[in-house]
């Protein structure tokens, strides 16, 4: 099977810059300059940053749009199975011959110059967007915010943060404080933000910065409310109450994710039609997705197991994890695990420790940066539990279900494995 155009420019952009990330806005802002400034020609704009949870809410803020038959672009990342997913366009992922020719515009307007893989494929969904029409724009942030290449739309309609953690030291600072420095610099003069559940020490940032800018802070405990009652979601701001059917995406932290998506719609105008189909129709892919077809599924359905998958990486994702698991039927749960080298690996395992019977280490597929199976391993003995390694998620799943039939097994740790595992599991 011959290579599509669109991988082969991708690998070309690949060598363009010899870090995969090197924070600042000044090679962005030169090829958009080169390009003739498509960041200025979207549609309005909501962007989003946070540690935890962006992607879900972005994916009910979309959901809301077009419950009431109105289109946005979105823009994720990273993706699971193909780069196509990071950009959608109107509703639709973008199709490969638009790709490649937006990908082959940018590689033409940045020539020689050094620019980095996200910085160039980020300009290319940007002029892909300011080329289609549609009623909205979802950015979602790629690291931190303030240096990250999305930040770059002088006047959003709208900006939005998740909860932040501690996450990317390396790149975003050590101390909660600082990281939410950095979130917090998507914020723009006067430009209304809505800000999820916040630790003390990150909300007081926030609000500093948006004192300093005049931004009109829609937050969490103070301007709207969410919370779970008799199996419906319940929303309340300053402009009344909504009862809703439950986030269709799994888990109790959506429940804070689904808050902070209905005060966006709130905040856009939208009506309750969208605020219900926000809850009913969102989907999120590895995001605690039980996996319902392929040959891993085919293994797992043969002895009665259930097969679920999950891409989060740090401790607070691990913590959504467990509260996950916790209401599902009880059962045996193993796991499957490959993390990157660059993350809190100790903190991920804590959690899960208390929750999970074994844990199978593999090392991530083609990433440079995976932790290996020993040292991940390792990291879950220290933590309490038992853990051995597997060639493969594949090699690891059969010695669970031949051990334990009916267990049930959770993939996690990376998104990067989650992504492996939906290619290769069709």
């Amino acid at each position: 099977m011959s290579q599509a155009r669109s991988d082969i420019l991708l690998d070309r952009m690949m060598a363009l810059h010899p870090k995969i990330i090197d924070l600042t806005l000044d090679r962005m802002e030169r090829l958009l300059a080169a390009l003739g400034h498509p960041e200025r020609n979207l549609p309005p704009v909501i962007h989003a940053a946070g540690t935890n949870g962006k992607g879900s809410t972005l994916a009910m803020i979309r959901a809301g749009i077009e419950g009431v038959g109105r289109t946005a672009h979105v823009y994720t990342s990273p993706h699971l199975a193909r780069f196509h997913e990071r950009i959608r366009l109107a509703g639709d992922l973008i199709d490969e011959g638009l790709l490649s020719d937006m990908l082959d515009e940018c590689l033409a307007a940045n020539g020689p110059d050094a620019i980095t893989y996200f910085e160039i494929t980020t300009c290319a969904a940007l002029l892909a967007f300011s080329r289609v029409s549609a009623d909205f724009t979802l950015l979602e942030t790629g690291l931190g915010g303030r240096l990250d290449a999305t930040n770059v739309v002088d006047a959003p309609r709208l900006t939005v943060i998740t909860p932040i953690d501690i996450d990317h030291q390396q790149y975003l600072g050590d101390t909660l404080p600082q990281i939410a420095f950095e979130k917090a610099g998507i914020l723009k003069r006067g430009v209304p933000c809505v800000v999820g559940p916040q630790a003390e020490a990150a909300l007081e940032v926030i609000e500093t910065q948006a004192a300093r800018l005049g931004v009109p802070l829609i937050a969490h405990g103070q301007h709207w409310h969410v919370w779970e009652e008799r199996g419906r979601l319940v929303f309340q701001d300053e402009t009344g109450l909504l009862d809703l059917p439950m986030p269709a995406l799994i888990g109790a932290h959506q429940v804070q994710n689904a808050g902070a998506a209905l005060a966006a719609l709130r905040a856009l105008g939208m009506d309750e039609g969208a605020c219900e189909a926000a809850m009913i129709d969102a989907t999120w892919p590895a995001r605690m997705q039980r996996l319902t077809s392929g040959p891993l599924v085919g293994l797992a359905d043969a002895v009665g197991s259930d097969l679920w998958l999950d891409g989060g990486h740090n401790p607070a994702a691990a913590a959504a994890i467990v509260e996950s698991l916790s209401r599902l039927p009880r059962r045996p749960t193993h796991l499957i695990c490959g993390m990157l080298n660059t993350k809190d690996v100790a903190g991920f395992m804590a959690p899960l420790a208390v929750v999970a019977d074994s844990l199978h280490a593999v090392s991530i597929p083609g990433q440079a940066a995976t932790l290996s199976a020993a040292d991940t391993v390792a990291h879950a003995r220290t933590a309490g539990l038992r853990a051995e390694t597997a060639e493969t998620v594949e090699t690891a799943l059969a010695a669970i279900l031949a051990d334990q039939p009916g267990a049930r097994v959770l993939i996690c740790g990376s998104l990067y494995l989650a992504g492996v595992v939906l290619q290769e599991n069709g």
